[in-house]
């Protein structure tokens, strides 16, 4: 039983793992890096600094 246990737990870590990279990558493709890099991330949408943004 802990042998199955021991196998299912190294499944899920590197399902996690893959899932982890894979979503770096996508993430890295979809924005820039001054975003990612940006305190302000969510709230550039909600509130623009600029008019007419």
């Amino acid at each position: 039983m802990w042998a199955i246990s021991g196998w299912v737990a190294w499944i899920i870590a590197a399902a996690i793992f893959i899932w982890l990279v894979w979503d770096f990558f996508r993430v890295n493709l979809k924005y820039n890096e001054d975003v990612l890099l940006s305190s302000r991330e969510g709230v550039d949408e909600l509130f623009p600094t600029e008019p007419g943004e």
